[in-house]
């Protein structure tokens, strides 16, 4: 279907949908679009959040370590244990204070003391067994860093640990010597990365050196698949079932060189069902907008495309010269001062259409007077003239009759007039009856006989005697007669008349032609109106009005042909007539 063709309330209700499709899907796409990228930047906040509060509580914890071996360094009776080297006194007299303060740093956590060689002199765990190197190799490389605490992480026999060494000195002669080394921390272990991700809100934490996992809170399946590559925290990445906002950070030793990573995962299942929830809310809320913006549209465009539709319902009853049809006028705005416009010219046209058919009235009424008058003065003066010269004159019988047919003539001339008048008024419609056509012609043509002979004018006819037609036989006759009459007007000084039929299946055309000096143009348009009697001497006008009428009557048409278009001369009229009955 074209566009063109369609109503404008389907084409305004169209282009309203279109318009808000597009419009309410540009939005939805925009706040999808913005609801991913805030997710994302949510998420990674997280896991910087997370970061953060891993950083917060790994720092606390080893502040805690801190304090508790400094409290222990600094005690007396410790530090006299210390000096003898002897384990079961320096496990009496610190194991004690350990038992005490081991609370303050949870599970996990571990006391060692050893030598300024770092080979372990003695150990107190805190509530679990953790096997405690027999000795430190890192106190080597950090002793440079004394006397101050060194905190970081080591891997020993195959653990990851926490570690905070702190130095105790005893004053000598020779100055402070360092007696011992306190050494506390945690072993990184699942349960650790578990307690980390319930205090993080659920992120999920893999610690790991050289590739090995040492703690995950992954199953294994997603440890297995997050252990190894570099990961950015702008970028989401898959376990194959899951995604995740990743954060990834060096887990430094007590030298400050990383051994391994710390990495952050929080996951994007969550999110991404808050997505596709929000995905379908937006799509039922799109739907349900456009539906409302839809029909609210399809109703504005409706109500404002009603005056428009009463002023085309209008403006078709005007074509049909209905010109009491008026629109109704709702509203002040343009289209109801257009419909009252609209009414004012339909009043307009209704009343010059009745002073129009007024003077019309008025105008045929003299024409038709002038005509009759004008033609009957001939037919009566011959009448008159005759009765006078009978009534006054003693007139032989030779004299009488050929006055007798003067009079009979002029009174015959004055029966056809009234009677192309009563015709007129009233119609002429008679029975018909299957008649030859050839018939019809020739008795029109017999009646013109002695008039064609006195004017040196040949008449011809080539109709085919087969040809039967349902006609008003005395109608066709006299539309033959007035054409074989108007021809004979135009060939004063003698000519041709040619009548020719040519059977066309289902229907007849005649063509009545002469060779006389044609049609002038400027009457061609005007030729079948009434009262058009242009260069004729005699008669009405009414003939070739009336000719048309009997043959449009009989379900055929009557036209004029311009012979100077084919280049011929004279003129020529054709008459089709349906050989099936056809009753207007």
């Amino acid at each position: 279907m074209k566009l063109g063709s369609l109503s404008l309330l389907s084409k305004i209700w169209l282009s309203s949908a279109v318009l808000l499709t597009l419009l309410f899907a540009g939005t939805g796409f925009i706040l999808q679009r913005h609801m991913l990228e805030t997710t994302s930047v949510t998420l990674q906040t997280e896991v910087r959040d997370s970061f953060q509060a891993y950083d917060s509580l790994w720092r606390a914890r080893s502040e805690t370590l801190a304090s508790v071996s400094a409290v222990l360094s600094s005690m007396p009776n410790v530090r006299l244990a210390f000096q003898t080297r002897h384990q079961p006194t320096i496990r009496d007299a610190a194991g004690e204070v350990w038992l005490k303060v081991s609370d303050a740093v949870q599970e996990s956590a571990f006391f060692a003391v050893a030598d300024p060689k770092g080979n372990t002199v003695t150990s107190l765990d805190a509530t679990a067994p953790v096997r405690i190197p027999p000795n430190w190799p890192m106190v080597a490389n950090v002793r440079a860093q004394f006397p101050k605490q060194v905190s970081g992480f080591a891997v020993l026999n195959d653990q990851l640990f926490q570690l905070v060494l702190t130095p105790v000195y005893i004053d000598s002669t020779q100055g402070s010597t360092l007696m011992s080394i306190l050494i506390t921390g945690y072993v990184v272990n699942h349960a650790i990365a578990q307690r980390l991700k319930e205090s993080t809100g659920g992120s999920e934490f893999l610690f790991l050196s050289k590739d090995r996992v040492y703690a995950s809170t992954l199953n294994p399946r997603a440890t297995a698949a997050l252990r190894s590559g570099a990961y950015a925290s702008r970028d989401l990445v898959s376990d194959g079932v899951s995604e995740y906002v990743p954060l990834e950070r060096n887990l430094v030793n007590l030298e400050g060189a990383p051994i391994g990573k710390l990495r952050i995962f929080r996951s994007f299942d969550s999110a991404r069902q808050r997505i596709t929830l929000l995905q379908r809310n937006l799509i039922l809320l799109w739907l349900l907008a456009v539906a409302t913006g839809l029909g609210a549209s399809y109703l504005l465009a409706r109500r404002l495309i009603y005056p428009i539709k009463m002023l085309d319902r209008a403006a078709a009853e005007v074509t049909r010269q209905n010109y009491d049809f008026r629109v109704p006028v709702n509203t002040s705005d343009e289209l109801g001062r257009l419909a009252a416009t609209f009414n004012s010219m339909c009043a307009s046209l209704q009343s010059a259409r009745q002073e129009l058919i007024r003077q019309e009235r008025i105008s045929t009424i003299g024409r038709m007077a002038s005509s009759i008058v004008h033609d009957l003065r001939n037919p009566l003066a011959a009448i008159y003239g005759g009765a006078e010269m009978m009534v006054d004159t003693d007139l032989t019988p030779a004299q009488t009759k050929r006055l007798a047919e003067n009079i009979y003539r002029s009174s015959r001339r004055i029966q056809e007039m009234l009677q192309d008048l009563l015709q007129v008024t009233r119609g002429n419609k008679g029975q018909r009856e299957l008649c030859s056509l050839e018939e019809v012609v020739q008795a029109a043509v017999e009646a013109h006989r002695s008039t064609a002979n006195a004017q040196n004018v040949t008449l011809e006819s080539h109709v085919d005697p087969g040809i039967e037609i349902p006609l008003e036989r005395q109608r066709m006759e006299r539309v033959f007669l007035n054409l074989i009459g108007n021809a004979l007007e135009a060939l004063p000084a003698g000519g041709l008349i040619r009548i020719n039929a040519q059977d066309l299946g289902d229907r007849v055309e005649v063509e009545v032609a002469d060779n006389g000096p044609g049609i002038a143009p400027q009457i061609r348009e005007q030729l079948f109106q009434p009262f058009a009697s242009f260069g004729k001497k005699n008669g009405l006008g009414l003939g070739l009005a009336l000719s048309r009428q009997s043959v449009l009557d009989h379900g055929g048409d009557l036209w004029s042909v311009d012979q100077t278009s084919t280049g011929g001369a004279g003129a020529s009229f054709r008459l089709s007539l349906p050989k099936q009955p056809a009753f207007a």
